[in-house]
């Protein structure tokens, strides 16, 4: 059946990945993007050549008018909305916790977590059954830091994808019975830009031949995964963490 999904950061790396998929499934995707239009347009254009429609949504998912706003343009331009890819986050570059300043801090969280929590208190507040909703899915876009902690890299980064697997935990149970399943994907090393902004753009390369399968993975085989629990067919997955990190 047809979709109409929103992805937060879907105009690069694992978001666009994800996007350009629903797009083949025949979805219709609102791609949001925080400054970068171009990228953003590049990302529509695939999901419409793959067969889908989409819009580009400008917005900082960390500013509550502006994550309303976007909601409200998904629905706008396809009617309904029936899952979110909470995908938009941030990271900064590589340091102990003893040199980080709490302006850094305090960004990482407001994206990384109260932009998360507020992505998915708007879907629910359009998926709900109880409101009027059909029901959906919410996919959260974790990351095996969670459970690494990555020490002296970045514990901020990884502080904030633990609170994402909790928040998994918990909006799934309190959304079941509205009809919306909550997962999460935790990626290991994966192969996008993220890793230059944390200051090595050679990470993915180096310690690809490090990882039990010999390799970084790419944000294509994260889509997939993502895909799958947005899709009828993980009908009866919530409440699940999804590592998709080559073993590690």
């Amino acid at each position: 059946m047809s979709k109409v999904i929103l992805v937060t950061g879907g105009s690069r790396g694992i978001g666009r990945a994800a996007a350009r998929l629903a797009g083949a499934h025949g979805w219709s995707v609102g791609v949001n993007y925080a400054g970068n239009a171009e990228a953003a347009a590049r990302t529509v254009a695939e999901v419409e050549a793959g067969g889908g429609r989409a819009i580009a949504i400008q917005g900082d998912v960390s500013v509550e008018s502006q994550v309303i706003a976007m909601f409200d343009a998904v629905t706008s331009a396809f009617g309904r909305l029936d899952g979110l890819v909470n995908n938009a986050g941030i990271i900064a570059p590589i340091q102990p916790l003893v040199e980080m300043s709490v302006d850094r801090l305090r960004r990482i969280f407001e994206v990384n977590i109260l932009g998360a929590y507020l992505c998915a208190r708007e879907a629910a507040r359009r998926m709900s059954r109880s409101r009027g909703g059909r029901g959906g899915a919410i996919v959260n876009v974790s990351s095996v830091a969670a459970r690494l902690g990555s020490p002296n890299e970045f514990v901020d980064y990884a502080g904030s994808k633990g609170a994402l697997d909790t928040f998994t935990i918990g909006l799934s149970k309190e959304l079941g019975p509205e009809g919306i399943r909550v997962n999460a994907v935790r990626p290991g090393l994966i192969d996008t830009e993220i890793h230059a902004a944390a200051g090595r753009p050679d990470r993915a390369a180096a310690l690809g031949k490090t990882m039990p399968l010999g390799r970084a993975g790419t944000a294509e085989e994260v889509g997939e995964a993502i895909v799958w629990l947005l899709d009828d067919a993980s009908s009866y997955v919530s409440g699940s963490i999804l590592d998709v990190a080559g073993g590690r």
